[in-house]
């Protein structure tokens, strides 16, 4: 009698377990994603626990040096150096996450509508988009700049107005792709709507585009408020950001107080590259190539 050997069915690995497993093993997105929660505990839960006044000024606590009493000093007008870079650093990431994010939904819905549009709907469309790339988000931003004096919304408003270009070419691209598949054939042949075609199915599935894209869009916000704010144009005194904490403290930097320069510098360097590490694991971990 011959014994038959019967094997329990391999159950296929979700897709979300693929891209989990991919993006872990990428240690430098790991680190990146790390470094970026501190940094969100650092400026959004260390002015809780260490607590200071940066609005008033204190001029018997000027440029003073790191020490016990102030970790990393005092500034030109006696703000602490260490509960600043916890206040400027909750400018910036607002800014720059909120910016980015206003940046991919501009993009995301002009670039799904004019690749699903095509014909001369698409060319005016990406005309409109090359026009705007070729004028440089920081050139329309010093004019903006120039005009009005900004806030932190008007900021965020601003930024997410330039930067939505790039990401609306990336999801143009992917819905030409998605629009000729079967089951987007098989929507519009059974009556669907175009609103539910790019809805249901075309965003769906330029999810993992989307994602990365909002990942570089927030790496790239944050540097543009530091351009901004380094130039003197960014959110006005008594607030501030890693840019205007540079801005104020070059001069300084000069006279030997290194401690004005470099941990705003250090901390805007650290996030963007941890945003852009992220933003390169989580292009691996969607990427469906090599999958196994």
């Amino acid at each position: 009698m011959t014994a038959v050997l019967q094997t329990a069915p391999v159950e296929a690995v979700p897709n979300y377990r693929v891209s989990l497993r991919k993006f872990t093993r990428n240690k430098l997105a790991v680190a990146g994603l790390a470094v970026v929660l501190l940094f969100l505990l650092f400026c959004f839960v260390g002015p809780l626990l260490h607590s200071t006044d940066q609005t008033h000024t204190d001029l018997g606590q000027v440029n003073l040096a790191p020490g016990g009493a102030h970790w990393l000093g005092t500034d030109a007008v006696g703000h602490d150096e260490l509960g600043r870079l916890m206040y400027g650093g909750k400018v910036s990431l607002l800014v720059g996450l909120a910016a980015g994010i206003l940046a991919t939904v501009i993009g995301t819905l002009w670039g799904a509508a004019a690749g699903y549009a095509g014909g001369w709907v698409d060319a005016v469309m990406m005309r409109v988009v090359d026009a705007g790339i070729a004028i440089p988000a920081l050139f329309i931003l010093l004019v903006v700049s120039a005009i009005t004096t900004p806030d932190t919304a008007g900021l965020i408003l601003v930024l997410g107005l330039v930067s939505w270009l790039v990401p609306s070419r990336l999801v143009r691209a992917e819905t030409l792709t998605l629009k000729s598949r079967d089951y987007v054939l098989t929507l519009r042949a059974t009556g669907g709507t175009h609103t539910r075609a790019i809805t249901r199915h075309i965003l769906p599935n330029s999810v993992s585009t989307i994602v990365v894209a909002a990942t570089f869009q927030v790496a790239d916000a944050i540097l543009l408020v530091a351009y901004v704010s380094y130039l003197g144009l960014g959110v006005q005194p008594p607030k501030t950001d890693w840019g205007g904490m540079l801005s104020a403290g070059l001069t300084a930097a000069y006279s030997g107080r290194w401690w004005l320069i470099v941990p705003p510098g250090l901390a805007i360097i650290l996030v963007v590259c941890a945003f852009n590490a992220i933003g390169d694991g989580l292009r691996d971990a969607f990427d469906v190539r090599g999958r196994g």
